[in-house]
């Protein structure tokens, strides 16, 4: 099935989403996880490529990672909110929480979409339901130059 194809609303255990995700990952991954669920996003994106960013939006709610928008947009600059359906119990007051397999998701697509190397950095959550995004690229670094 293909990313863009029209799915049925399915339902996700938010138990069972935060049991992978919070307790497995990083467990298996250890103290580097933010950097390797960083590079897990961008196979991701290679994997499931897209050719605009509102198929990247439908790509982040059919993975119920949430609803993407676009919040400023520059000549060499997007950033992006992320309203995450699972942020709520991620965040608690004194656990760190993180996003980069959507940071590293974005960073590859816009690198794709674009044709130049693109990267993402993540800004910290507080106590939202929103996380915030930043992709930078270089339009003189072209890919596979």
């Amino acid at each position: 099935m293909q990313p863009t194809e029209t799915v049925p609303t399915e339902t996700v255990s938010k138990f069972g989403y935060e049991l992978i995700r919070e307790i497995l990952l990083p467990e298996l991954l250890g103290k580097n996880a933010p950097e390797l669920l960083y590079w897990a996003g961008k196979l991701l994106a290679r994997k499931y490529p897209l050719k605009t960013i509102d198929e990247v939006k439908a790509f982040f709610v059919r993975a119920s990672w949430g609803s993407l928008d676009i919040r400023k947009e520059s000549k060499n600059e997007m950033e992006f909110e992320l309203e995450a359906v699972m942020l709520p119990s991620r965040v608690p007051s004194k656990a760190e929480a993180y996003f980069q397999l959507e940071a590293g998701f974005l960073a590859q697509q816009i690198e794709m979409q674009k044709g130049v190397t693109a990267e993402a950095f993540e800004h910290p959550v507080k106590r939202s339901r929103i996380a915030v995004f930043t992709v930078k690229w270089d339009s003189k670094d072209p890919i596979g130059a």
